[in-house]
């Protein structure tokens, strides 16, 4: 194997772990690696099942093609299929033994119900790669591996902060991971191979490894995406309207119940929505200046009126003061019921790009100034995350399985209502609520 492969290839073959991870530079012979390794797994170990999903079903393919060399190398015969509906078609192919590879499509509810090691390949380019994880993690219970194999899409991508948790967070997922750099990979015999493949007249022929180093990098459209694609340095998104770094201030400590309330103001956010979103319900507590975020409830393809007694519900046990409910449409009919309630106490927001800069930047403020407390949860980061400021100025979120950032605005609807506090409201004076002793 190893006059074969180079160095940092023949580890990442190796390499058994059940979950692993690789950090890559672009275009070093990884995911061909990986398909040897896919391969040979396959040819050893009889009705062994290996689902292969890139970002896209044609990069999937060359995937497979690169199975097929190796099966021809390592004298495997094999038949090649095409099953399923035309919407979801996927390409199997079957070994004598019984072992099989199979493609699928990067659409995370493909991943379900399949047992069986998985490839993951360019895993942080696909549109949910946390969502992906989710769906394809389980399928390895019953025996096989996870395989992670990508370049970096920014800080924040759940990609990277897989690896942070596994560099620096005490590694609770056991993950074994593996980084290659252009630099590395130079330094492993890369350019040697890479020359073996060129054409005699390529200018790349003459080159030693510092002047591949220099004619990569300075054919990047910047530094920083050099450092991104070839260094694995992922890139600070500076259009991410909240960094990772502002939200870790804000976290509470680690041994806070921060679901424990005083006798604070309670304020709710309620950003609507009845099927491909969230309907999320997010409630702080004003205490002394400082916001306290104490519940965080979301439905998904809940009726109206059971979104309606959970509000009721909310709103009642925790003697809410204030709330403010996107009105923006199918929340106007919930509006104004919920005003026939409990009347000023709940007040509507048209959600227009001056209103929802208006409360993201509110809780911006309030993130950078830490005068909020937040929980360390996973799914809040996500969504406080998802917001990003697009070339023409205009606050944006990407759809993905987990919502649109609906805690993200239910939190800044949370807050705006503090703006529009009134001294008392009968309604909320109705429901007087003891509330534990908080842990701040």
């Amino acid at each position: 194997m190893t006059p074969f492969f180079l160095p940092y290839q023949v580890r990442w073959i190796r390499d058994d772990a059940r979950i692993k991870i690789m950090e890559k530079s672009r275009q070093i012979g990884l995911s061909w690696s990986t398909a040897y390794r896919a391969l040979r797994n396959a040819a050893v170990h009889p009705r062994t099942h290996i689902w292969i999903c890139s970002r896209d079903l044609q990069q999937a393919q060359l995937f497979l093609n690169d199975c097929k060399a190796f099966a021809s190398v390592l004298n495997q015969a094999y038949q090649e299929k095409l099953i399923g509906r035309q919407s979801e078609q996927r390409t199997i192919l079957r070994l004598n033994n019984g072992s099989t590879l199979t493609l699928i499509s990067s659409n995370i509810n493909a991943q379900a119900g399949k047992r069986g090691s998985r490839i993951l390949d360019e895993f942080a380019l696909h549109e949910d790669p946390e969502a992906l994880y989710n769906v394809a993690y389980p399928g390895i219970t019953w025996g096989g591996q996870l395989e992670m194999i990508s370049t970096h899409r920014g800080a924040h991508n759940f990609f990277n902060r897989l690896i942070e948790e596994a560099r620096n967070g005490g590694n609770p997922k056991g993950i074994s991971l593996h980084r290659v750099t252009l630099s590395d990979a130079l330094e492993q015999g890369f350019l040697r191979k890479l020359k073996a493949k060129l054409p005699p007249d390529d200018p790349r022929q003459t080159m030693d490894e510092g002047d591949y180093y220099n004619f990569i990098k300075n054919s990047c459209a910047t530094e920083k995406a050099f450092l991104q694609e070839y260094m694995c340095q992922p890139m600070e998104d500076a259009s991410t309207l909240l960094s990772y770094e502002a939200l870790e201030r804000c976290f509470y400590d680690k041994n806070c119940d921060w679901c424990s309330w005083t006798n604070g103001t309670v304020l709710m956010g309620v950003d609507l929505a009845r099927t491909q979103d969230l309907s999320a319900f997010v409630l702080v507590e004003k205490v002394e200046g400082t916001f306290f975020l104490r519940h965080v409830q979301c439905l998904k393809n809940a009726r109206f009126d059971e979104q309606e007694a959970l509000f009721e519900k909310l709103f009642r046990n925790f003697n809410v003061q204030r709330v403010c409910v996107d009105q923006t449409g199918i929340g106007r009919q919930f509006l104004e019921r919920a005003q026939m309630r409990f009347g000023t106490a709940v007040e509507g927001v048209q959600f227009t790009q001056s209103t929802k800069e208006t409360l993201a930047y509110n809780l911006k403020t309030h993130i950078e100034q830490r005068t909020l407390r937040l929980p360390c949860d996973e799914k809040l980061i996500s969504d406080l995350l998802a917001v990003r400021i697009s070339e023409d100025m205009k606050l944006t979120a990407q759809h993905g399985s987990d919502g649109h950032a609906d805690r993200f605005w239910a939190l800044a609807l949370a807050l705006h209502a503090d703006r529009k506090q009134t001294s008392s409201s009968a309604v909320a004076e109705l429901f007087h609520f003891q509330k534990p002793t908080a842990c701040f």
